[in-house]
């Protein structure tokens, strides 16, 4: 009999998430079926997700009706559906939270991406949802902006669990890693215990091929000399950053500054890959899966991916395969003229609008249905 090759990324050290949330999922048994006979051990939304769940489905118009006859306005309602579906699964995942010692078992929820660059926003927005989830296996996403990062060593020190989001870029990673530890060492200072807060910082995989690929085809279209090297970064410049991702987060937390906190009981912040169902047809459908595999890592799929490797996955460790390969695609960027700090602050950019956008939406669907029932 097959094993199950989602079941066997846990035997090299990876846990696998859902990026997707919908009531149904977890009413009608399929979320348990996941975490029993795949080994599902987390799930994460964000903004697009809801919108997708609640504008696409009639699941939630008797609550949003209800809601809406004791004139709660759009974002009360919103934060009620999502409140609910994040404590559901979470409730799901509680015995996987026990089972890991409070490795795995969380479900994100993420803050207003309108508070993308509203530091002192984000923090009072994180603590309102982190007192409003009731559940130790949960995680509030707080956005890598610039603003976001001292959100992070504020929220890290008052001990809530952050799932660092909307992460492009290799020095913006360091940053984060280091305000996750300043976090951690805040609260050592104040003598509180740290050996229960969890925290994972989502790195973005896919969207940085979406948009570095067509200016390789451009270099390759030419027929230079350049063009053989091109040919050789084209698809994998996202790999080779998560790689180098991967070993500053060996560097971070083998440091001896973080092994003296690991002795007071802090955790190390895990990297987890995000965006990683294929955006190009022409790609593999785990293509993001099977390049980004290593111990102490998080691999937040899709559904429709998740169902891909499940059936035709082939897990090998391979994240710490191919180093020096990748070191020689991110060096080789700069002769295209492809600065890679400028297109990670790009995707950025990109992202808090793909989430402001669905978020908007969201509200005035939710307006609408709430006009409908007055």
């Amino acid at each position: 009999m097959k094993t199950n090759p989602l079941k066997e990324l846990e035997t090299l050290g990876q846990s696998v998430w859902l990026d997707y949330i919908r009531r149904d999922l977890i009413t009608g048994g399929k979320l348990r079926r996941l975490i029993d006979e795949d080994g599902l051990r987390g799930m994460t939304s964000n903004p697009t997700i809801f919108e997708k769940a609640i504008v696409e489905s009639h699941i939630y118009d008797e609550d949003i009706r209800n809601a809406s006859l004791k004139k709660r306005d759009a974002r009360e309602i919103y934060e009620a559906l999502s409140r609910h579906d994040v404590q559901s699964a979470a409730d799901e995942f509680r015995s996987v939270y026990e089972k890991t010692d409070g490795r795995d078992g969380y479900v994100s929820l993420e803050v207003n991406p309108h508070l993308a660059h509203d530091t002192e926003g984000t923090i009072e927005e994180a603590r309102r949802l982190w007192t409003a989830l009731e559940r130790p296996n949960v995680f509030i996403k707080v956005p890598a902006t610039v603003e976001g990062l001292p959100a992070i060593v504020r929220l890290i020190g008052e001990g809530i669990n952050i799932n660092v989001t909307l992460l492009f870029g290799l020095p913006r990673y360091r940053e984060v890693a280091q305000a996750y530890i300043e976090g951690i060492e805040a609260r050592v200072a104040q003598e509180k215990s740290v050996d229960h807060i969890a925290s994972v910082a989502s790195f973005f995989v896919s969207r940085i091929d979406t948009l570095v690929d067509p200016m390789l085809e451009m270099i390759i279209k030419q027929s230079s000399k350049e063009a053989d090297v091109a040919k050789k970064a084209h698809g994998q410049v996202a790999i080779a950053s998560s790689k180098l991702a991967y070993q500053i987060y060996k560097e971070m937390f083998g440091s001896e500054r973080f092994k003296k906190l690991a002795h007071k009981g802090a955790r190390v912040q895990r990297l987890l890959w995000a965006s990683t169902g294929s955006k190009n047809p022409d790609y593999s459908d785990v293509k993001y899966i099977d390049a980004l595999i290593g111990p102490e890592t998080v691999n937040t799929i899709p559904l429709e991916t998740l169902n891909a490797f499940r059936n035709h996955g082939a897990p090998t460790s391979s994240l710490e395969q191919h180093i020096k390969e990748a070191k020689w695609i991110m060096a080789r960027l700069p002769q295209f003229g492809i600065s890679i700090d400028h297109v990670t602050q790009q995707l950025e950019d990109e992202g808090i609008t793909k989430f402001d956008e669905p978020f908007d939406k969201l509200m005035q669907v939710i307006t609408k249905k709430y006009s409908s029932n007055e």
